[in-house]
């Protein structure tokens, strides 16, 4: 959605135009479900954590005043939904392979590796923090910059950074040696 149609849309849910909420709904909905899919790491509480997001954009769309990206204020929403569902929850972290099937056909050792890796590395993401693991998933899923990210997280830039840091360093232990060194 270019910004000029997004500004529009948003100036029409701000009307209370229930279309143009649903219009905007749907323009996230795969990308805030993925995000919080990895960030919460509980399916079950995706769709419900999502909806609460989306009750407060309805509601406080107002609130929004245009000093950052609409999205890095709706994701910010979500993230902080998303840590009060987790606390919320206390359950221990399971493995979702079955989510991640490759879908390319390809030689079968390319596959088998890949999918290897894909697992070590989902493994190794979710024995991060949520902090953590939120931070390397705006960064590097959903492409926010840290200044987005410090808005989202409501935290200063250069806590972005050490959480970041934090993230690669305890990554890098917890791969080392199973996959190449891209970190």
């Amino acid at each position: 959605m270019c910004a000029a149609g997004e500004v529009a849309l948003l100036e029409r849910v701000r009307a209370r135009d229930v279309k143009a909420f649903e219009i905007l709904y749907r323009a996230y909905h795969g990308r805030l479900s993925r995000f919080l899919q990895k960030f919460l790491h509980r399916p079950y509480l995706v769709e419900e954590v999502l909806n609460d997001t989306m009750l407060i954009v309805w509601s406080r769309i107002d609130s929004f005043n245009g000093n950052s990206r609409f999205s890095t204020w709706m994701y910010g929403i979500a993230y902080r939904q998303g840590l009060s569902a987790l606390r919320r929850v206390d359950e221990p972290v399971e493995g979702h392979e079955a989510d991640l099937v490759d879908t390319v056909e390809c030689g079968p050792e390319y596959a088998a590796g890949r999918e290897r890796s894909r697992q070590t590395l989902t493994a190794a993401l979710a024995q991060l923090s949520p902090t953590h693991r939120a931070v390397v998933e705006l960064t590097y899923y959903q492409e926010f910059g840290y200044s987005e990210i410090a808005d989202i997280m409501s935290c200063p830039v250069d806590t972005v950074k050490t959480r970041m840091f934090h993230a690669r360093r305890h990554l890098r232990r917890l791969l080392s040696g199973q996959l190449y060194d891209w970190i």
